[in-house]
């Protein structure tokens, strides 16, 4: 299912505002995005019309199965882009989760399994049997005291 950019943030903003009982609030959803209350009311309509959410205005909301799938995916594209900025190019939390934010939605799944079979291959092994990670966070460690 093709969703746009926002509708894929509402999903994963769903999915990690929601309690133990799978259960968000719009309240919660809006200071999660950053978003006003009405816009999350819009969202939530769309995202009920194609079957991904359950929601009736001024009631909570849970994401359906296929809305649980979905969201799960964009969660899981995040983290492999926001681990691979943060662990192989060694920038900070702060940059790497809006960069992560922006990319989920601009890069191919093919593109981010590569990502995430490198990042995994480098803690691994790297070429010589040194971690790559090391490595990588000594180069940049070194650029770092040269500015």
């Amino acid at each position: 299912m093709n969703l746009s950019a926002s509708l894929e943030d509402y999903l994963e903003a769903i999915l990690n505002v929601a309690d133990s009982s799978g259960i968000a609030r719009s309240k919660d959803i809006a200071e999660s995005l950053g978003v006003a209350k009405p816009s999350v009311t819009g969202a939530l309509k769309l995202l009920a019309e194609k079957g991904l959410v359950n929601y009736k205005p001024y009631g909570c909301v849970t994401l359906t199965q296929s809305g649980a799938a979905q969201a799960a995916k964009v969660a899981k594209k995040h983290d492999i882009i926001e681990t691979f900025f943060m662990d192989i190019l060694g920038v900070g939390h702060s940059v790497a989760h809006p960069a992560a934010c922006k990319a989920e939605h601009m890069l191919n799944s093919a593109i981010v399994s590569r990502m995430g079979d490198f990042a995994d291959y480098a803690k691994k092994k790297g070429n010589a049997g040194e971690n790559l990670m090391d490595v990588l966070q000594k180069i940049y460690r070194a650029k770092r005291s040269r500015r």
